[in-house]
């Protein structure tokens, strides 16, 4: 991610940290707000329906999305005791956060299509950011839809299996997650996710009309 001059670093620092704290607020806002309009006062009652990071962030899931593009927030408490079709609304619950990445990634690709019409350095910086934070919310959004716990994507997968399959499923649930674990330290899942990361990207970049 990073080039070897300190001088950009820095500023691709300065770009990405705020870019992965709005990316990984809004993913975790939305799981908050989807229980909530399902039902489950779980989320509001321990002050999730926020925005402001210091409420969602995980320390090594946010490393991991600023250097790879790829990583995870402190999840957003669900009781399912209280929705009326608790399989059902869990996956709902579940795709708000993916679903609120992509939309948050359309609106800065948007943001920089105008930006860059620009010939300031503070358009450029602004442009810059809502790149960043468009490449990194497509990636937040892509990896947490492997079907894969605890991710998003495993929950929504659970919801279509009969029960007996998800039970299975759940037993082997801690050694699912360190094969995951260490197919991302091998690098074995970086080009397929990147694959998917760019082709949604060329998508969104298309329904903008910005050029690539």
């Amino acid at each position: 991610m990073f080039s070897g001059n300190w001088n950009d670093i820095l500023i691709e620092l300065l770009i990405s940290i705020p870019a992965v704290l709005l990316c990984l607020s809004v993913h975790e806002a939305a799981h908050g707000f989807a229980a909530n309009a399902l039902g489950d006062p779980t989320a509001k009652n321990a002050g999730r329906l926020t925005l402001d990071p210091i409420h969602h962030l995980d320390p090594i899931g946010t490393i991991c999305l600023l250097l790879f593009h790829v990583g995870w927030a402190k999840p957003v408490p669900v009781d399912v005791r209280y929705f009326k079709k608790p399989r059902r609304d869990i996956a709902l619950v579940s795709l708000a956060g993916p679903l609120s990445n992509f939309l948050l990634a359309l609106i800065a690709l948007f943001l920089q299509r105008i930006f860059m019409s620009g010939n300031s350095t503070i358009l450029l910086a602004l442009g810059l950011f809502c790149y960043s934070t468009a490449v990194m919310s497509i990636g937040l959004g892509v990896f947490n839809l492997i079907p894969v716990p605890p991710l998003d994507g495993s929950k929504i997968l659970f919801s279509f299996l009969p029960y007996q399959a998800e039970f299975k499923f759940a037993r082997y649930q801690q050694y699912i997650q360190f094969g995951l674990l260490i197919l991302l330290l091998l690098g074995v899942l970086d080009t397929p996710i990147n694959v998917v990361i760019n082709f949604v990207y060329r998508i969104l970049s298309a329904v903008v009309g910005l050029v690539l």
